[in-house]
């Protein structure tokens, strides 16, 4: 660990809280922050970029691995439509490696308020760093490599969450399985399409009147036996749990809440009255200890039923209102009434209305106590979903035996070690594809090794090829979640016509776990990547450098998903010879040896296309109906 001393350096600027990102105590350094230039008067951070410069990092992000050329900005937002022209999305993962191909170093930005990181956007040659309250610890990593860098960050930061075996398997989900009658439905159907599936997911139609730690008793009777007759069939049940608590006389969190003062207050002490699913809500003050604590141990309802699995959602926190701005604009609507409404005041009033949800200025409305100071909600606004989850994750030691699947929305550096992410509402869209392939590696460079995306997109209407190539990439995706909206199409597998193509994808997903598990607790335990840009290992390669829709997955291979409609093949380039694979199922594949360079490469809507680095092996273990069921001893091994 001294070593790590040596690598790092802390500068402190004005009164950063402590946010729980660090594990380790770094001393702080006089002077400045080299090489970026500090300026007081606009707690600004400058670093001049070199034209071989690219830039990785900041996790769960739009647009490509290197970062260069557009501006990102951390503050978790509730914001579904991930198009290129966004800044902010679910989470913030302040952390960048600028690298020329040669020489490289590392940047924490460890601030909890809004940070804005310009990266040749405003000045094609300038990286800007800026938070909004500059109380920031400001980290320079230094390493030989992008992969050393990514060490040091993580030893700097803590071990990386490491799920139940079970939770690498397939899982299904909708919002719309409204009772456990259309629960069972979706696993028999599976099971006569003979597609293997692990897990079920129930969004907020499982809840009474969408009240946290509540379950229907009309829709989901007898709770218990129902999460026993599926674990019967070898499939978990993963429940929601929403950040919002419902304000309701007789709702026992809610008075439970409010008599010890674990909400989120205003100025004046009341309460926020914000509103989200249930209607109006509080939101409980996860930051404040004894708080967090009182939640945490609320998951023990659904524990004691048998659930070893959730996913906090809605934790930015999202609002749909708050009650205080809600006034605001029926008072503004007024003065609209009787008007002739011209282009400009429509915008006027459209912008009234459109500023009800997710509103800058609710966001400094409450407060937290943040282990006994006062805190105002922007200044700690990344901290809430991290908070949420670690709640939840340090209950779980407490209230039960189980190791539990656990990963949230909206997250910070240092949620990596209570749960993984989803990577939110995206759309069935060719190009959220392509930007969940982008995305894996800056989520494993932050640490989020359990992290993946709604397979075949969660909003819109996706298509059985889409489907098929999402789920294609998927496959190597540590959580693999076949997600959808209320009032798309569905989406479940054995919906398609192709329903074989398939199953064998789903047993091919099976058979790779042994070597996904193997790899993945290899990155956790050695604070490295499952997932990696080519870049990373074939330092001095410029072809490498520019390719991001291929990715290293493990220690032996690589990947290059199709991910065009209609394609029946892609380029792919080789860094050097490869065996590549061209699966069908996990015992129907080809095999050729193809040299470095390029090479068009054939894949058929059904083929899934994996290459073997010399020297390394891929090995499968036998499909089975579950992973309760999969042997994970007995492997056959590919070698190259």
């Amino acid at each position: 660990m001294s070593d790590i001393y040596s690598k790092i350096k802390k500068y402190v600027y004005g009164s950063p809280l402590k946010t729980g990102a660090v594990v380790i105590d770094v001393p702080a350094s006089e002077g400045e922050p080299k090489p970026f230039e500090y300026d007081a008067a606009g707690g600004t951070f400058t670093y001049t970029m070199k034209d071989r410069d690219m830039v990785f990092g900041l996790g769960e992000t739009v647009r490509g691995i290197n970062k260069r050329g557009w501006r990102y900005t951390s503050n978790n937002s509730d914001d579904p439509h991930h198009e290129e022209t966004k800044e902010s999305l679910y989470a913030s993962q302040n952390f960048l490696i600028i690298d020329d191909g040669a020489k490289c170093f590392g940047v924490f930005v460890d601030n909890p308020g809004t940070v804005t990181f310009d990266i040749g956007y405003t000045s094609a040659s300038v990286l800007t760093i800026k938070a909004q309250y500059n109380d920031t610890d400001f980290y320079v990593i230094d390493g030989d490599s992008p992969l050393e860098l990514v060490t040091t960050f993580r030893k700097l930061v803590g071990k990386s969450y490491m799920p139940p075996v079970w939770a690498f398997g397939y899982g299904q989900s909708r919002w719309g399985y409204k009772t456990a009658e259309d629960i069972r439905e979706v696993a028999r159907r599976y099971k006569e399409a003979d597609i293997p599936v692990d897990m079920i997911y129930m969004d907020i139609d499982y809840m009474q009147d969408f009240k946290d730690f509540t379950v229907n008793p009309e829709r989901f009777p007898d709770f218990e036996n129902f999460v026993q007759e599926m674990k019967e069939q070898g499939i978990h049940l993963i429940p929601i749990i929403d950040a919002g608590v419902k304000i309701e006389d007789g709702y026992d969190v809610y008075e439970e809440g409010v008599k010890n003062g674990f909400f989120c207050a205003k100025e004046d002490g009341t309460n926020l009255v914000a509103a989200v699913w249930p209607g109006k809500v509080h939101f409980p003050d996860f930051l404040n200890p004894k708080a967090a604590e009182w939640f945490g141990r609320k998951y023990k309802v659904l524990t004691d039923a048998g659930i070893d699995g959730f996913w906090n959602d809605m934790n930015e926190p999202a609002i749909f209102y708050t009650e205080d701005h809600l006034k605001e604009v029926f008072d503004g609507i007024e003065e609209f009434k009787g008007k002739d409404i011209d282009i400009w005041e429509y915008f006027k009033f459209n912008d009234l209305v459109s500023s009800l949800s997710n509103n800058a200025e609710d966001y400094r409305r409450f407060y937290h106590n943040f282990n006994g100071v006062k805190v105002r909600h922007d200044k700690v606004h990344n901290l809430y979903g991290f908070y949420m989850t670690k709640a939840a994750g340090e209950a779980f030691k407490e209230i039960t035996d189980n190791d539990v699947l656990l990963f949230s929305r909206a997250s910070y550096t240092g949620m990596h070690r209570y749960g993984g992410v989803w990577t939110g509402d995206n759309f069935a869209w060719w190009s959220h594809l392509l930007l969940n392939i982008k995305m894996m590696p800056s989520l494993n460079m932050t640490g989020f090794l359990y992290s993946g995306a709604d397979i075949g997109g969660f909003n819109a209407n996706t298509t059985e090829d889409l489907m098929m190539r999402w789920v294609e990439f998927g496959l190597f995706t540590p959580l693999f979640r076949n997600h959808s909206a209320l009032g798309t199409r569905d989406q479940e597998l054995y919906r398609f016509e192709r329903k074989k193509d398939f199953k064998n994808l789903i047993e091919l997903r099976h058979a790779l776990v042994p070597y996904i598990i193997r790899n993945f607790r290899d990155a956790v335990e050695n604070d490295t990547m499952y997932i990696k840009p080519l870049s990373f290992e074939y330092r001095g390669d410029e072809r490498a450098r520019e390719v991001e829709d291929q990715l290293l997955v493990g220690d032996s291979i690589m990947i290059a998903p199709v991910h065009e409609q209609n394609a029946n093949g892609r380029y792919v380039y080789l860094p050097e010879k490869m065996k590549m694979l061209r699966f069908r199922s996990y015992n129907d594949y080809d095999e050729e040896i193809l040299e470095a360079g390029d090479h068009y490469v054939p894949a058929k809507l059904n083929e899934v296309l994996v290459f073997i680095r010399p020297g390394r092996k891929l090995e499968l273990a036998k499909p089975a109906r579950c992973m309760r069921d999969l042997d994970m001893e007995h492997l056959t091994e590919i070698a190259f």
